[in-house]
This record gives structure tokens, C-alpha cells and sequence, in this order.
């Protein structure tokens, strides 16, 4: 493990860095989308860990790391939104200069792309929550937690 990160309680599981769910919904880019996702995840009692949006001219891509992923997916999947779940890497670590730079060079002298990443942090707060987008996150996993 790198030695910049602590243990912390996700989904009931102490980990400082582990593989999960992300839901990516596809729907309209217009305005009130995220509105509606964030009220239905509301309603069925299902926490936001994580989210990112991205756009083009005609859709966004809402992702999400949520406290039930399966409950979120059935959700989405009942009122007819094209939801897909995938796995990405959640790293807890510390909110300091070069702490990404650490986990991309490792990440890169084995081989593995980061295909997308999101994050943010208060500028006053001690660690922070990553999510990464990579092919193999197993293997990413493993280096690093080498």
C-alpha cells in the first residue's frame, strides 16, 4: 500500500483503496437531467459518493459512485434510461502536492492507461476521494498496492 493513505469505511468495508461500481447514465443534455437523477437516487435513499458529468451537443454521461448500485441501476433501468455499471478504482489519499503524480507514474510504468479520472477536494481538508477509470482495474489495483 502507499504509504499516504488511511483506512476509511466504504459500504460497510474498511479500505483505503478498492475496486467498485459506477453507473454511467446516458440522457438529453438539457437542462433539469441532473435534477431528475439526483431526486430519484434522493427518493430511493440512495447516498452520492461520487459524480461527474460530461457533454456533447446532443447527450450527457452522468457518473455516479452511489451507496447501492444495484438498487440505482434497477432504478434507472425501470424508467428506460440507458444505465451501464462498471468497475472503477476509489483511492482515499492524501490531500498533498504529488499525490497524484505518485499514483499516475505508477500506474503508467506498469503499463496501465487512466482513462478518466475524477475528484475533488476541499482545499482545507486532510485526504480526498479518487475514482479511476482504467481497463484493467484489478491489475491496478495490485501495483498499486505494491
Amino acid at each position: 500500500m502507499l504509504g499516504f493513505f488511511s483506512l476509511k469505511e466504504w459500504n460497510g468495508h474498511l479500505k483505503a483503496m478498492h475496486i467498485t461500481k459506477q453507473l454511467a447514465i446516458f440522457l438529453d443534455n438539457r437542462p433539469g437531467m441532473l435534477a431528475a437523477v439526483v431526486d430519484a437516487l434522493a427518493e430511493a435513499n440512495i447516498n452520492i459518493y461520487a459524480v461527474s458529468t460530461s457533454d456533447t451537443v446532443d447527450h450527457t454521461v452522468i457518473r455516479l459512485v452511489v451507496s447501492d448500485y444495484r438498487k440505482a441501476l434497477n432504478l434507472f433501468e425501470a424508467r428506460g434510461t440507458l444505465v451501464v455499471d462498471d468497475d472503477v478504482l476509489v483511492v482515499e489519499g492524501s490531500n498533498k502536492p504529488g499525490s497524484l503524480a505518485r499514483i499516475a507514474h505508477k500506474l503508467a510504468a506498469a503499463k496501465i492507461n487512466i482513462e478518466y479520472a475524477y475528484c475533488a477536494t476541499p482545499p482545507d481538508a486532510r485526504k480526498g476521494l479518487l475514482i479511476l477509470r482504467v481497463r484493467d482495474a484489478k491489475k491496478a489495483l495490485k501495483v498499486l498496492n505494491s
